[in-house]
């Protein structure tokens, strides 16, 4: 009696002491009930047992919108309670079963909760949603496994599929597949014409832990359609089918014996092109299939010449001997005038004709003073109408490195004529898609531009989204011909990966071809969308490697004077010095929640509206004239129009969502079909960087048909009590605001130019003020004083680093003023550090 008062005494102290730890942890809301399980008394033989898990939560997917649920079932246990990304979950959303156990007599607790794809899409960017379940007895507590709970998708597009192959026979065949971005990861299975790829049953085929399809000789029968299929628990995708044909290449039988030696004394044999005989496309054999030779006098039946034959013989060798002669003559002419052309193009008249501009050019302005001194054109301007080509590189092939990537265009034509391209857009796309490194170029030319250049440089611009490639006179050695390609990359077209609190801040681009020899940098421009704020970034330019990983080169704001490369960070441009061309993006990570995003809002709706429901799409996407323009053509096949000029809003790294709602409509006139009182945008899908065409759709209705003027206010917010708000006032009847002209930076110049004609500043006035101001003055009249002037004064290192590092100044300025240049501007910046217009160009060492 006494040892059970003990045992008693002792029991009620520990669940004294276990409901305090519970109401300490922030469960105030535990009822007695609750409580009063535990005043029954464990057998004294199971009064210390901590508890045990029967049952733990597992990881979970939700797909669609569908709740998942999390069991925990532990034993003895007086109380169950789940703990999701560190807060407790609230008592009422337990389902709990209290049983026994039959053989032991202990009592037995399962809890369950259901976790909803809301509730992880809060905290999305975080970390992983996870859960776990704590369990209490008389002696202590213990913690279960952490479930994690993520949000099931399956992308539709792959990041590469498979390309058909003309392939010959006992060839090994590489088909790659690299599936749709997935969570969870997604299965990889091959078709061949629509059937399962099975290497267990044929071991001809064999998939790789890269899910790419290897066939280790091609037969006759793996000519077939292949496709590649990716599939998890949310959906099954395919991918475009590849065509492989597998065809032989004929081969000769043996030669038949020689035939008797006929009347003409000759000896006939022949051959049969068929061991194999050529199938599938296959080329024919290759040589004769029927041979002659002279019989020998003793086996010919006309057994001597008469005087007719030796006069037949004799005029068939002079003549021979006369067309040889002539071929000779021919050849000697031609190699001469190919020399005297190939001198034309390599003399110094190239720097006053330069090349023919591929487009025109924009208009210079008026009254450039001492900048407006013209080259002088008397010298000899003779008009070329071949190829350009170097000299010295009779391949016509890029004079380049070695390396994976170094012959980017097959068929060896870098050429220009009278400056212009050598071949279409779409030809060159093809071509530059057959290499392994272009395979996520895209096939159309609307985000391409490509040209052909030499060392006078010229300029790539892809028309109305802010990016260009500048490459500098003497970028490219003299006696080099480089057929140059910009594009920018669609999002999902590109993988680039993204962790912790890092997000993309500018277009994807390549420049290429990678690997080609650079004297000095080009400038590539892109639009940013960070706040420009150096305290709140860390901001690195990634360039991928041939092997197709993301690389950091650079960060921003620490370059190094020998780098290959630099990064003037402009309000809303980036401009990147380079001098090696390949695929870049600029990727920031915030260093606080005050860092923040430039967002452009764009609200489209129906250009044409018969009914009585209306929409209006609402954008959020990033401060970029690329997304902007890619949004702007996608609402043109939808038939939408722009409702309202583009407003930006500032998305702040604070880890909430951006809602959007709308208010003040006509009740009279019109009415929401939205039953929530807004609709929300996840944080991590804005903050990544990696969302296409963000956008919230709001459906009305109006009362009648008669009714076509909308008022309404557009709020947009971050955190409870900050925001903005926009007033939409239009008829959706009769507006006709144009979609795009106003808001889209209208770009008119041609998107190659080459040449004189890619720059402001005239290539010989150019050369006179580098030789001007490269030369250190003691006054300080020189290349510094022009830099801080321009206010470029905090990159004075890296223009030191230069052999001219005027010459690097003016390049970031035509940069910067192509389409806005003063050349009045630059003058007056000239004469205010000394240099009088008059004198400019006659300045020498002792007059610093």
């Amino acid at each position: 009696m006494v040892f059970y008062l003990v045992s008693f005494v002792s029991w009620r102290s520990r669940v004294m002491l276990a409901r305090s730890l519970l109401l300490f942890a922030g469960f105030t809301c535990i009822d007695s009930q609750h409580v009063a399980t535990a005043t029954n008394p464990l057998p004294a033989a199971f009064s210390d047992l901590l508890p045990h898990f029967l049952v733990e939560p597992d990881d979970v997917y939700i797909v669609k919108n569908k709740p998942v649920t999390l069991t925990c079932r532990s034993t003895p246990a007086t109380q169950i309670y789940f703990k999701c990304n560190g807060e407790w979950v609230h008592q009422d959303d337990h389902l709990i079963e209290r049983t026994v156990d039959p053989a032991t007599g202990l009592p037995v607790m399962q809890v369950k909760i259901d976790i909803s794809r809301q509730q992880v899409e809060k905290v999305f960017g975080l970390e992983d949603y996870w859960c776990q379940c704590v369990a209490w007895s008389t002696t202590g507590t213990q913690k279960s496994q952490k479930a994690y709970v993520r949000i099931a998708y399956l992308r539709k597009n792959f990041e590469e599929e498979p390309l058909g192959k003309e392939v010959a026979l006992d060839q090994e065949v590489l088909l790659r597949c690299h599936p749709p971005e997935g969570v969870p990861t997604a299965e990889v299975e091959w078709l061949k014409n629509e059937e399962v790829v099975d290497p267990a049953s044929d071991p001809n085929f064999y998939i790789t832990v890269d899910h790419d399809l290897i066939i280790k000789q091609a037969r006759l029968a793996d000519t077939a359609n292949y496709t590649c299929v990716a599939k998890n628990i949310v959906a099954r995708r395919k991918s475009s089918s590849a065509t492989v044909i597998v065809y032989v290449d004929g081969g000769w039988s043996g030669w038949s014996k020689w035939s008797a030696c006929g009347a003409d004394c000759t000896m006939w044999r022949s051959r049969e092109c068929s061991q194999p005989a050529p199938g599938t496309g296959g080329r024919d054999c290759h040589g004769l299939d029927l041979q002659s030779v002279n019989c020998t006098s003793e086996l010919c039946p006309q057994t001597a010449s008469g005087p007719e034959d030796v006069a037949l013989y004799v005029g068939i060798v002079a003549v021979a001997i006369c067309l040889t002669l002539l071929l000779i003559v021919v050849v000697l002419v031609y190699r001469r005038k190919k020399e005297g052309l190939d001198a034309d193009v390599a003399d110094s008249s190239i720097l006053t004709t330069g090349f023919q501009p591929v487009g025109a050019k924009p208009a210079k302005p008026e009254n450039s003073h001492l900048l407006t001194i013209q080259p002088d054109l008397t010298t000899t301007t003779s008009s070329y109408q071949g190829s350009l080509r170097s000299r010295h590189d009779t391949s016509g092939k890029l004079s380049v490195t070695n390396g994976p990537l170094l012959d980017p265009l097959p068929n060896g034509s870098h050429t220009l004529h009278n400056g212009k391209l050598s071949s279409d857009p779409a030809e060159l796309m093809n071509r530059l898609s057959a290499q392994g490194y272009f395979k996520t170029l895209p096939r159309d030319t609307a985000n391409t531009s490509y040209g052909t250049f030499n060392f006078l440089g010229g300029r790539l611009t892809i028309p109305n989204t802010g990016i260009s490639l500048l490459i500098p006179p003497e970028a490219i050695p003299r006696g080099k011909i480089y057929e140059v390609y910009l594009t920018v990359h669609r999002k999902e077209d590109i993988r680039l990966p993204l962790a912790g609190c890092q997000t993309l801040l500018s277009p994807i681009i390549s420049c290429g071809p990678p690997g080609v020899v650079l004297t000095r940098p080009v400038i590539l421009s892109m639009d940013h969308c960070s706040d420009a704020n150096p305290e709140n970034w860390a901001m690195r330019l990634k360039k991928q490697s041939y092997e197709g990983s993301w690389e950091d080169v650079l960060q921003v704001g620490e370059e190094l004077p020998s780098d290959p490369f630099f990064c003037q960070l402009e309000t809303e441009t980036c401009r990147v010095f380079t001098e090696q061309l390949g695929r870049f993006a600029l990727v920031g990570e915030s260093l606080s929640m005050a860092a923040g995003k430039r967002l452009r809002l764009v609200v489209f709706a129906p250009a044409h509206c018969t009914s009585l429901e209306y929409s209006i799409r609402v954008y959020c996407m990033d401060d970029a004239q690329d997304v902007l323009k890619e949004v702007m053509q996608m609402e043109k096949q939808l038939g939408g129009r722009l409702i309202e000029e583009p407003q930006v809003l500032l998305f702040k790294d604070s880890y909430h969502n951006l809602r959007l709602s709308l208010h003040d409509m006509p009740r009279t006139h019109w009415r929401s079909k939205l039953m929530a009182g807004y609709q929300e945008i996840p944080f991590y899908h804005i903050w990544s960087g990696s969302q296409r065409s963000l956008h919230c759709t709001f459906t009305l209705e109006r009362l009648s048909l008669s009714t076509c003027q909308l008022t309404c206010q557009l709020c947009v917010w971050q955190v409870e009590g900050e925001g903005q708000s926009f007033n939409l006032d239009f008829n959706i009847a009769k507006d006709t605001r144009p979609m795009d002209a106003d808001f889209l930076m209208m770009d008119n110049s041609a998107p190659a130019l080459a040449g004189p004609s890619a720059f402001q500043i005239p290539y010989l006035i150019r050369q006179k003020i580098c030789s001007s101001l490269d030369t250190p003055c003691p006054h300080g009249a020189d290349w510094r004083l022009l830099a801080q002037r321009l206010q470029l004064d905090r990159h004075l290192s890296f223009f030191a680093s230069k052999a001219s590092p005027t010459s690097v100044i003016l390049d970031l300025w035509e940069a910067q003023h192509f389409h806005s240049g003063n050349l009045n501007q630059l003058a007056a910046v000239m004469a205010e550090i000394g240099k009088q217009e008059a004198m400019i160009f006659l300045v020498t060492d002792g007059e610093c």
